[in-house]
């Protein structure tokens, strides 16, 4: 077996991207090999912004999957970008995974993929390859969101948060009833 590949696959927004290219670049820089996995759309954006800089040890791939938007299409539209990705990731990742798999001697060991693009850590599972989930953002609107369940439990929110904001802050402040 060769050196540890990973294959790193972040949510196709620019806050999701840039933290993953620069975890990437720091693995790349410890000997790992990394294949980048962005849609086509922000692939070349990856590229104006980085340049020759995104890889000075030839360790880091740059590769691009279709995002299922046509030109032109607002890719700021997050409901509908994450639906189209649904729907055309999984097929066009396993290819990827496979083309990657068979035309080297390194075999992907890893795939770690945000965790808003959460389909690729199944897809990587269903191939059987290890998957590591990451989260980008920060950490208090992760505890936040995995509160959700609880919140709705305690009566601090319903499942379809109704009212105004600030009823929902004093009700938050005043605490399970």
């Amino acid at each position: 077996m060769g050196k540890p590949y990973v294959l790193v696959i972040p949510y196709p927004t620019q806050g999701h991207v840039i933290p993953l290219v620069e975890l990437s670049q720091n693995l790349a820089k410890q000997g790992i090999k990394i294949s980048f996995v962005n849609t086509v759309f922000n692939h070349k954006r990856v590229l104006d912004a980085f340049g020759e800089k995104v890889d000075e040890n030839g360790l880091l791939h740059l590769l691009s999957v279709p995002d299922g938007l046509e030109d032109g299409e607002d890719r700021n539209q997050l409901g509908k970008l994450t639906e189209r990705l649904c729907q055309v990731m999984p097929t066009q990742l396993k290819e990827l995974i496979h083309k990657v798999n068979g035309s080297d001697d390194d075999k992907i060991s890893c795939v770690l993929a945000d965790i808003n693009i959460g389909l690729a850590l199944d897809v990587a599972a269903e191939l059987g390859i290890p998957t590591v989930g990451l989260w980008p953002g920060a950490v208090f609107q992760l505890a936040m969101l995995l509160s959700i369940p609880k919140f709705i439990d305690d009566g601090l929110i319903d499942e379809i948060v109704t009212g105004n904001l600030d009823d929902n802050r004093r009700a938050i402040e005043k605490g399970p009833k």
